[in-house]
């Protein structure tokens, strides 16, 4: 029998009916689909938050007045724009409206501490930011050690259905939903300047070419790195997606948009895609189990990208005895391993299909998914690489030498939707893409016989917690500052609804004496929440290599 090799491509032979090795790519980006799709649907639900809807027709609108307000602020084509904002109806307008003047978008985690949002500003060079009233004040205090200008805030209670637009008021800020923002200068209420501006915004022409976005990947220094995603990587990543599903049609269906649009998965494949498609999309600000459960109740979706702890916490959930989930037909879950069961008891419930699928912030994300088809897709299997996108299993030795099927060695991708490079860090550039477009994912995978490909380990030791990357080195960077530490490592433990959660190992240096406690507030004023630790074990020394090299995999024995 001959070897099948990475050349031959043997997972095209899994493709599903009608999924194409090629795309036919359209050559528009962005802004040119949400104009197509308002063509094509002007009255359909473009956005629903909380009931309230939101046309394709009004949200151009408000994307194109947002437009003319950032060209008013003065920012120019490749300048930079901040997003700070949970999934909401500005959210999405505003990176629409960044992209329609050759702006570009940063998206950032709103539970990031100001020392993690001050390198992304930074970093980035944006200008103006868009956020909540709940971090408004925040923001403005950080403002001085930044380079942005103008701070634009909205509200939950913008855009919510009759009555609760009415109750709003007076129980948004007992209930900590709204916040008084202190005056100063340059800082705007979203809806008012909505209603300044004409939807007239300048005629800027973008191409594949120009970059898009600054996606961030970790969460501190000299961790968090600015990945340049181009027009074309976003709008050939969503052209992808859309062909691995041809059984969902444009206009037909409805998205639960509740993986967070800061984050790249949630980015390309919640709110892209629908906006692509032309479906209407449900933005769930806080996804927890309750908010799940209430949104897929009462606006039937039925497309649904999620991550694991979605779905586990949907089915420990109380309300899932009483809960209709059965508008669902296709899920997509990604970032962490889904366990069998889950699948099993959410499909059962739901009458879906889950399709498992893997990529990176490097590349836009999605690089492979399994079949949508219960017969063809493997458990516990990343699933197959996506049109035009190709794939090899390299030694861990060289990085260059193909290694046999089955195989364990470090995964490389080359395909449309891999990044340009990242912002000002030409060196780790170097470190990840070869000069003809392969890129290091930094992951240990092996492909079988048919071409279905599976993650064996982290080679970064990265921690997936919730959903969330946490990179170690961000926690211990933060331990490190105390005053009383000597030595710290973090690693990943099981944890039953989160995947992963953190463990640190500290030595404290001679003669010091600090607690728990102690270093658990220093983490909360130093770290966004999904990251501090569930457990701190003090050492009298860590166990190292002859070079003096922390063994994390003897502590994690």
């Amino acid at each position: 029998m001959k070897e099948v090799t990475y050349q031959d491509k043997p997972w095209l032979a899994h493709y599903e009916k009608d999924v194409v090795e090629k795309v036919a790519y359209e050559d528009i980006c962005l802004p040119g689909f949400l104009e197509r799709s308002v063509s094509r649907f002007p009255n359909h639900p473009a956005l629903i938050f909380q009931g309230y809807k939101l046309s394709y027709r009004q949200l151009d609108d408000m994307a194109d007045r947002f437009a003319s307000c950032l060209n008013d602020f003065g920012v120019q084509k490749g300048e930079s724009v901040a997003i700070l904002l949970p999934n909401m109806i500005p959210c999405v307008a505003a990176y629409y409206a960044i992209l329609k003047i050759g702006g570009i978008a940063v998206m950032n985690n709103p539970l990031y501490s100001d020392r993690e949002l001050k390198h992304q500003f930074n970093d980035s060079g944006a200008k103006v930011l868009i956020t909540l009233d709940l971090l408004a004040d925040r923001m403005v205090a950080l403002r001085p050690e930044t380079k942005m200008k103008q701070i634009v805030y909205t509200s939950i209670g913008d855009y919510l259905p009759f009555p609760k637009n009415l109750i709003f008021p007076f129980v948004g800020k007992k209930k900590n939903l709204a916040a008084d923002v202190r005056p100063a200068a340059d800082v705007h209420r979203w809806k008012e300047l909505l209603a300044k501006y004409p939807t007239q915004p300048p005629d800027v022409e973008i191409s594949f070419d120009d970059i898009a976005m600054y996606q961030y990947t970790g969460g501190t220094t000299g961790v968090s790195k600015g990945v340049m995603l181009t027009h074309g990587n976003l709008s050939r990543q969503v052209q992808q997606v859309a062909a691995w599903f041809p059984t969902f049609k444009s206009g037909k269906e409805m998205m639960l948009g509740a993986l967070p649009f800061f984050h790249v998965f949630g980015m390309t494949t919640a709110m892209n895609l629908s906006i692509y498609m032309g479906w209407g999309d449900i933005l769930v600000p806080k996804p927890q189990p309750e908010q799940l459960l209430e949104a897929v109740g009462k606006f039937r979706p039925t497309f649904a990208p999620l991550v694991p702890t979605m779905y586990i916490g949907m089915l420990n959930h109380l309300d899932i005895q009483k809960s209709n989930l059965t508008s669902i037909k296709g899920c997509f879950s990604g970032s962490a391993p889904l366990p069998i069961e889950v699948i099993r008891d959410f499909e059962e419930k739901t009458g879906a299909v889950i399709v498992e699928g893997y990529g990176l912030t490097e590349t836009t994300p999605v690089t492979h998914i399994n079949p949508f088809n219960p017969e063809k897709r493997k458990i516990g299997s990343i699933g197959l690489p996506m049109p035009d996108t190709e794939c090899r299993i390299v030694s861990l030795e060289d990085g260059k030498t193909d290694v046999p099927t089955d195989e364990s060695g470090e995964l490389l991708i080359r395909g449309p939707q891999v990044m340009k490079g990242y912002r000002n860090m030409p060196e780790d550039t170097a470190d990840v893409l070869t000069d003809d477009g392969w890129l290091h994912t930094g992951d240990i995978a092996k492909m079988d016989q048919e071409g279905y490909f599976y993650i064996v380990d982290r080679k970064k030791d990265m921690i997936i917690s919730g959903g969330y990357n946490v990179y170690p080195r961000d926690i211990e960077e933060v331990f490190y500052e105390h005053p009383d530490v000597q030595e710290a490592c973090a690693i990943g433990i099981p944890h039953p609804h989160r995947g992963e959660a953190v463990k640190v190992f500290v030595v404290a240096k001679p003669g010091k004496i600090t607690s728990e406690v102690e270093l658990m507030e220093h983490c909360k004023t130093n770290l966004a929440k999904y990251k501090w630790p569930m457990e701190i074990e003090f050492r009298d020394a860590l166990p190292k290599s002859n070079v003096g090299k922390i063994l994390k995999k003897e502590l994690r024995k």
